[in-house]
């Protein structure tokens, strides 16, 4: 009888153990699943901050080359300056 009693003892101290081990387990895939979520949502951050300094450099790309070089840059000005007569011009037109 006692033979039996022994591999009850055993079954229940290993049973014991694998249930322990589970529970560990569970709460490491807890606290993954807590870390996966912090990266997924910074990656989703940096996506967006690296899209907006894609859209500033483009901005600024355009603006530069709107100025075109140092030589062109006097003229440019001359010229937006004009384009914004032109424009001021015509909204005193629609506003009589």
């Amino acid at each position: 009888m006692s033979k039996i009693e022994d591999i009850v003892d055993a079954l229940e101290n290993k049973i014991s153990k694998i249930l322990h081990k589970q529970q560990v387990l569970k709460q490491t895939n807890a606290k993954l699943s807590d870390q996966l979520e912090q990266q997924q949502q910074k990656l989703l951050e940096q996506q967006e901050a690296i899209a907006d300094w894609v859209e500033k450099y483009e901005t600024l790309k355009m603006a530069n080359s709107m100025l075109g070089s140092d030589e062109n840059k006097r003229e440019t000005k001359l010229k937006i300056n004009a384009l914004i007569r032109d424009i001021d011009h015509c909204i005193g037109q629609l506003s009589e």
